[in-house]
């Protein structure tokens, strides 16, 4: 019995001994891979952290001091793809290759977007907005908001490839999609559309004051643009109302813009005046009440034209410049208010609809 008890634990040892001396090396090494990984992270880090600090004298690294992050990353990305190499090699498992290579596909998208979005904001500093064409803006402000899409994208097929499945079935499926989803979100993309074309035409920019079509009622009707996206348009009215417009609706719409050219806007009040009146002093004293408003330019000077006889009136038109589009409600308010205490000064009268009643009394004897 003993001897029995003795040969299964002398097998046991011996099978335990000889496992482990085909596990060892792989063990052995891996250990040491993982040993000089770390070896070389903190060597790298060591260095880069003074680096870092003597290159601070210059001006574009202080400004861009994200790109130590991104140097970071990528020497990060290489450790892992260095030691992911060797290892999977190590054990020989076909499997496990696929599966690192395309998990190691979609960990280098990362560094790749952050590398993409630094580079395209160096550019658009340095190149695109020193030029007057406004193509560029538009392209990177696109490239801005899409660029990470694209780059994974790319990532999840290449990362499909590597584990060997065909891709060729997703690409066209996703055609299709493309093409379905296009169709369901007409809407959406014609407001894309029409915001691309905002963009590159530039019927008005952020600041400027333009008419509302769609504010609510008995509230402002103009407002300044604060925000141009690609779906809609924010315009802040003078009642601090905020609207916000599809593009698609702004396109298909006139755009009255009382800033683009400059702040400087002529202001038409119609005034009316009794056939009665002295047309030369009413010209005259219009004049001179719109000379007190500071906000009225001197050139050209305000003017007062004769418009049209009325049925009751003779309709005359003051027409003033002002240095602001946006004081244009305050000027009209303004001159209506003095001009009315005025002609009261005057003796100049405004007419009213007027209607004479004459009753007729016949004498109820008469026949």
């Amino acid at each position: 019995m003993l001897n029995y008890v003795r040969h299964i634990y002398e097998q046991m040892i011996g099978g335990v001994i000889s496992r482990w001396e085909v596990i060892y090396p792989f063990v052995l090494r891996t250990v040491a891979v993982f040993l000089v990984a770390a070896f070389l992270w903190v060597l790298f880090k060591r260095v880069l952290k003074r680096v870092r600090k003597r290159v601070q004298k210059y001006e574009f690294v202080r400004v861009h001091d994200e790109i130590f992050a991104l140097v970071q990353k990528a020497v990060w990305y290489a450790l892992v793809f260095v030691c992911g190499i060797y290892l999977v090699d190590l054990f020989e498992i076909p499997l496990l290759k696929k599966l690192f290579y395309a998990a190691l596909i979609i960990l280098v998208a990362l560094p790749v977007k952050d590398f993409a979005l630094l580079l395209l904001t160096y550019l658009e500093t340095n190149f695109v907005r020193k030029t007057e064409s406004k193509m560029d803006d538009i392209v990177f402000d696109l490239l801005n908001k899409f660029s990470g899409v694209v780059i994974f994208a790319v990532a999840i097929l290449l990362s499909l490839d590597a584990l060997g499945i065909n891709v060729v079935p997703f690409v066209a499926g996703a055609g299709v999609a493309g093409i379905a989803i296009g169709f369901a979100a007409k809407d959406t993309l014609s407001n894309l559309i029409a915001g691309i074309l905002l963009i590159m035409d530039r019927p008005f920019e952020v600041g400027d004051r333009i008419e509302v079509w769609s504010a609510p009622k008995n509230s402002a009707s103009w407002g300044d643009v604060i925000n141009i996206g690609l779906r809609a348009t924010k315009i802040r009215t003078t009642d601090n109302i905020v609207i916000i417009i599809p593009n698609n609706e702004i396109m298909m719409r006139d755009i009255v813009n009382y800033t683009t050219i400059s702040t400087d806007i002529r202001v038409r009040i119609a005034i009316g005046v009794s056939y009665d009146t002295d047309i030369q002093k009413a010209k005259s004293v219009i004049v001179d009440v719109a000379k007190t408003a500071e906000w009225v330019c001197d050139d050209p000077p305000p003017k007062v034209v004769v418009r049209q006889f009325g049925e009751s009136s003779v309709d005359l038109e003051l027409r003033v410049w002002i240095k602001d589009a946006r004081k244009r409600m305050d000027t009209i308010s303004f001159m209506t208010d003095n001009i009315k205490e005025a002609f009261d000064r005057e003796g100049i009268e405004i007419p009213y609809p007027k209607r004479d009643i004459n009753i007729i009394q016949q004498n109820p004897n008469v026949a």
